[in-house]
């Protein structure tokens, strides 16, 4: 928590530097529209990051189970944990340098500036460095993700829905289904995987649907707000 106190006072620092402003350029202040937006795209992010565990669930007959060892304790450090790597990340790659990006150059080329950096992020914090293929694909998929959050912050100029977004398809990746860094949450896999025989479209479809799903929708959601 203390690298977020930092983080904060870094970017009043930038942002006053810059044009002598505060942290409510980056739309922190809470209003009944801002609240609206976080839960519908906390909700949609969550239903598509579930819908990949639904899929391999159906189609490759995976399951899960309640961990026998969680505890309430055990599944609020996991969320605790998520909101501040969450907020880690969208300080960084949507924040106070965001916003000077967007003044310095426009919105466009910040996005895709900030976008880039966000992909080439997650080859060390994913571990895929130096392994060209993992890295292209982390690339691809979480450069891309970055182009959605960040096209969320420019049209509310507000980071609930980047964080919304981000915060609601980790949390169910990593505390509900167990699939990250922090170990195991609510539910684990039953192992061993059993062995079913799939098609190509049909592995494909599981694998890609629910990244392009959300990426999606978001984007779509996102085109209509008011800016």
């Amino acid at each position: 928590m203390i690298g977020i106190l930092i983080q904060l006072a870094l970017s009043w620092l930038l942002v006053w530097l810059f044009d002598r402003s505060n942290l409510s350029v980056l739309g922190f202040r809470p209003t009944k529209e801002r609240l609206q937006h976080f839960i519908i795209f906390l909700l949609t992010a969550a239903a598509f990051s579930a819908s990949g565990f639904g899929l391999k669930m159906w189609i490759a007959e995976q399951r899960w189970q309640l961990n026998p060892e969680w505890t309430l304790q055990l599944i609020a450090g996991g969320v605790w944990f998520n909101i501040k790597s969450v907020l880690y990340e969208e300080l960084i790659f949507r924040g106070a340098l965001f916003y000077i990006l967007i003044k310095k150059l426009g919105a466009t080329k910040a996005i895709w500036i900030s976008s880039t950096a966000f992909g080439m992020y997650h080859w060390f914090s994913q571990g895929s460095l130096g392994e060209p293929i993992p890295m292209l694909i982390t690339f691809v998929v979480t450069g891309t993700m970055g182009l959605v959050l960040a096209y969320g912050y420019t049209k509310t100029q507000s980071l609930y829905v980047p964080i919304a977004i981000h915060f609601g398809w980790n949390v169910l990746q990593q505390v509900v289904f167990s699939n990250g860094p922090i170990g195991k949450r609510l539910l684990i896999e039953v192992l061993p995987q059993p062995e079913v025989t799939v098609s190509y479209f049909t592995f494909f479809f599981m694998q890609l649907f629910p990244i392009v799903g959300v990426l999606v929708v978001c984007a779509l959601g996102i085109r209509y707000l008011k800016s």
